[in-house]
């Protein structure tokens, strides 16, 4: 298959994923869908080292391990929780910040700078996030922007896309200091051993919803392993960045599956700026280096 197909294929899981988390929230605690997310995407996952070589793990592997899989523990919850609290249509979205925070951290961190493209981008995600509140621009100019951070959805989303700034390059120390295949599923089992003390601390009389609605839980964790494995799959044959971005398109895929079926309003106006945002996210990752 080509790795556009492959790609597209981990932004359709991306969104169902979505769907389906959003849809046990209704009566399944959120650490409970984080638990169920890690165990039943590990079959999928699991399977894929006996086609690599063991690799040779480089000083960094366990420190970014256990730094990665601290923190995507945390921002799992809080990714949860955001659609929880808000339409899917408004708060997944935000993730299309991350290439935006990447900007802004990167000459402090690096020292590089966002070229015309780069600046762009920004400007476009900024007028996306802009869009997916319009209705409220009548209270003043800036009332779309004062909704996101009043909506605990999209304000839990921003500090998940910001994290993931972070942890993305968390991840490129792990793979180089181990495999791609090997990093996945090393910090996916990471994930699963370290969400049992957070569900025991936090919702331990919650445990028997992961029996009693394992059914209903098992496509959140089908479709989270398939994310991982049809992008790893898409990235050995394409550009790291070619694929993420196509895999943001999740966003545009999330919009509409909120209208259809979840009967999320505003549809016209969310997809606008989740396509306005989508843009800005392929001008900084497909053209701010050409």
């Amino acid at each position: 298959m080509h790795w556009v197909g492959l790609a597209l294929l981990t932004a359709l899981c991306e969104a169902l994923k979505d769907v389906f988390s959003k849809l046990n929230l209704k009566n399944t605690n959120p650490y409970i869908i984080a638990l169920a997310m890690r165990l039943f995407s590990l079959p999928l996952l699991l399977p894929l080292l006996i086609f690599i070589d063991i690799p040779v793990l480089g000083e960094m592997f366990f420190p970014a391990l256990i730094a990665g899989g601290l923190m995507n523990i945390f921002i799992t919850i809080l990714y949860l929780k955001a659609i929880q609290h808000s339409d899917l249509s408004v708060t997944v979205p935000m993730v299309t910040f991350t290439p935006l925070f990447l900007l802004i951290t990167s000459p402090i961190i690096v020292g590089e700078f966002p070229g015309y493209y780069g600046i762009a981008g920004i400007v476009c995600i900024v007028l996306g996030s802009y869009m997916l509140n319009l209705h409220t621009v009548r209270s003043g100019f800036f009332a779309p922007f004062k909704a996101l951070i009043k909506d605990k959805g999209p304000r839990y989303m921003l500090g998940v896309a910001f994290l993931w700034s972070i942890t993305a390059n968390i991840d490129k120390v792990g793979i180089q200091n181990s495999h791609p295949v090997f990093w996945v599923v090393s910090i996916s089992a990471f994930l699963f051993a370290g969400m049992i003390p957070v569900v025991l601390l936090f919702a331990k009389k919650d445990l028997k919803q992961l029996k009693k609605n394992a059914l209903k839980l098992l496509p959140v964790g089908i479709f989270s392993g398939l994310t991982l494995v049809f992008q790893m799959l898409a990235i050995q044959i394409a550009l790291v960045a070619y694929v993420i971005s196509i895999k943001r398109t999740s966003a545009l895929m999330v919009v509409i599956f909120g209208w259809l079926i979840f009967k999320e309003k505003g549809f016209v106006q969310r997809i606008a700026g989740a396509a306005l945002m989508l843009l800005g996210v392929l001008l900084i990752s497909l053209l701010n280096d050409s």
